[in-house]
């Protein structure tokens, strides 16, 4: 509708239902001998404000059109941050092009404060009489501050002002008062749409934070780059990242960055000492509206005054922290807290991977002279058997073809009552195998926490390991998941020989196949599953087995495999996986090794 059309309007709507259109259960009532084109221009006002769920777009409409109604010369919307207790300018007119942006006005205090205090409009005819009056404009003299409430609370103000004495009328007031209810419905359903839209911009740009942190293998150059990552959720004005020395059992400063610039922070951090030391000692997030007030605080910079401490944890411990500090007083919400807190468990598991991967870089250099070493080294990666009962008898054994190993094998504890089993081999051998081996590893157990089943979590380690491709490398792998409650076996194949299942009497081989991992970068795999029962067995097993050969040059072959499998299934998982061992050993006549044997036997209990 437009200004020229109001006769029209009333003659299809009576003034009562306008009245309704605008009114909600406050105390207000429209002024008597209203002007048409006042009561159509509020209809219009109405129905532009709630068309938009974009509040920077909500509140230009608002100025036009209250313009119509009022011509004003100064046109403000202050908002309530309720966290500092004051209001802020969201949209102003008449100020300049800077002016009044970053004035803040303490709640009860100043014209603007009085009446997001009481809930009441306020009509000043001349400011300069007015001790609440806050002097912005010199010119300005009138000035009248209507409050935008929603249920019962202040969410902010409208404010507008003129040089011209006793210039706003209480006919005026009665009018904004009126809009102003249906703009406070206005401007929080635009501010809820905003915190949502924001929240969803958080995810993504923290699911992007998480695969590009996942890409950096260098701790110091991926420290370097956490700072920049930080900066992208949060604005911050102090950083320091501190990792864990295992050596010395302190935290150390690694990263400080001080209002843009790198910084010289405290050389170090014992659990318990501090802000940052009660985020290791409960491993749990601490936030510090006021420095000043607590105890803890230790004062490294003087003009910080909030500060939050996010434990970084990979596997049940602190392996570093995110300290942020402000010069502002409780600058640090909840909402970073949530933030920070998936940022810095994306962090600890790419820092872990990072440090994995610089430590057997340094070792692949020295490989030629300790291969023995690094044999060791190798073993201890390779995670054992895990403690917790999942109802399973599970045993796994490796037979390297050379002091370091191709093949591999992993175990996921998706919690209490589910398993990851993993069995895998990469192609070549000797130390670079092992270093991709150990990378593959690594990202394979950076998608532990996120629970996934084998299809899926296949489909995602492909996609991390193409996007570090090596050249003429690539890895077969077979991963399963166990839930011990529903007795239930998923089942997604890489490329790796098919495991052998012993059910119900008899031996049979699961066919499911895939593209091995580092070659596709959009592959995807199937899932088979089955419940099982007490008694049952699953053998995977490498082709270091099967393609074992005697002086004749015959493979041991499946049906081998099948076959001893079926004549051993009452024994215990490790007595059936070292009788496999066994007879290969003796098909091949005490020949060397070739190839990598590697096998993990799960029965149910």
């Amino acid at each position: 509708m437009t200004l020229g059309e109001p006769r029209r309007f009333l003659e299809s709507r009576s003034a009562l239902t306008i009245h309704n259109i605008f009114m909600d259960p406050v105390q207000t009532q429209l002024p008597l001998n209203v002007p048409a084109e006042v009561l159509a221009t509020l209809v219009e006002i109405g129905e532009e404000i709630n068309s938009s769920l974009d509040l920077d777009e909500v509140l230009r409409k608002t100025a036009a059109l209250v313009k119509r109604l009022i011509d004003y010369e100064i046109f403000s919307v202050l908002l309530v941050d309720e966290s500092m207790h004051r209001l802020y300018h969201r949209f102003t007119i008449g100020y300049g092009e800077e002016g009044g942006k970053d004035w803040v006005i303490p709640m009860g205090q100043g014209i603007t404060g009085t009446a997001a205090a009481t809930g009441r409009a306020v009509r000043v005819p001349d400011a300069r009489e007015d001790p609440r009056y806050i002097n912005i404009i010199d010119s300005v003299r009138s000035e009248m501050v209507i409050p935008l409430m929603v249920k019962g609370q202040a969410i902010g103000v409208l404010d507008i002002q003129s040089t011209q004495v006793d210039y706003f009328t209480r006919d005026q007031q009665s009018v904004l008062t009126l809009m102003a209810s249906r703009l406070a419905i206005a401007i929080e359903n635009a501010r809820l749409f905003e915190r949502v839209r924001s929240q969803a911009d958080t995810l993504l740009v923290l699911n992007e934070v998480g695969r590009e942190a996942n890409s950096i293998l260098a701790v110091e150059e991926l420290l370097r780059r956490a700072a920049e990552l930080v900066k992208r959720v949060i604005d911050y004005q102090i950083l320091g990242i501190l990792m864990y020395d295992e050596a010395a059992k302190v935290f150390r400063h690694r990263v400080d960055v001080k209002y843009g610039q790198s910084a010289q922070g405290k050389s170090r951090v014992t659990p318990h000492e501090g802000i940052v030391g009660a985020a290791i000692a409960t491993e749990l997030p601490v936030r510090v509206p006021d420095v000043t007030l607590d105890p803890r605080y230790i004062m490294v910079n003087p003009e910080t005054r909030s500060e939050l401490a996010i434990p970084m944890l990979h596997q049940g411990r602190v392996v570093g922290v995110l300290d942020l500090e402000s010069p502002q007083v409780n600058y640090f919400t909840e909402e970073h807290v949530q933030t920070l807190t998936l940022l810095a468990a994306h962090l600890a598991v790419s820092l872990e991977n990072a440090r994995l991967y610089e430590k057997l870089a340094k070792d692949e250099a020295r490989m030629e002279r300790e291969l023995t070493a690094a044999q060791r080294l190798q073993t201890a990666l390779l995670r054992p058997v895990p403690d917790t009962d999942y109802g399973l008898d599970i045993t796994a054994r490796i037979h390297s073809a050379r002091e370091v190993c191709g093949d591999l094998y992993d175990f996921l504890a998706y919690g209490t009552q589910q398993l990851g089993i993993a069995l895998g081999d990469v192609s070549g051998k000797g130390s670079a195998a092992a270093l991709y081996g150990a990378v593959a590893t690594g990202i394979l157990r950076s998608l532990s926490p996120h629970k996934l089943q084998p299809a899926e979590l296949l489909r995602q380690l492909n996609q991390l390991v193409c996007d570090r491709r090596v050249e003429g490398r690539y890895m077969t792998i077979c991963f399963a998941t166990w839930q011990k409650g529903r007795r239930k076996l998923r089942l997604a194949n890489a490329g790796q020989t098919q495991p052998l299942l012993w059910k119900d009497g008899h031996v049979e081989q699961i066919k499911l196949t895939g593209f091995p991992i580092g070659i596709f970068d959009d592959a995807t795999y199937e899932e088979w599953s089955v419940r099982l029962n007490s008694g049952d067995i699953l053998l995977f097993f490498s082709d270091g087995l099967t393609e074992a050969a005697n002086r004749e040059g015959k493979f041991f072959g499946t049906t081998r495999i099948k076959d001893l499998l079926a004549a051993n299934s009452h024994m215990n998982s490790g007595e059936l996986a070292d009788r496999l061992l066994e007879e290969v050993e003796k098909f091949t006549q005490g020949g060397a090794i070739t190839d990598d044997r590697t096998l993990v036997v799960m029965k149910v209990k």
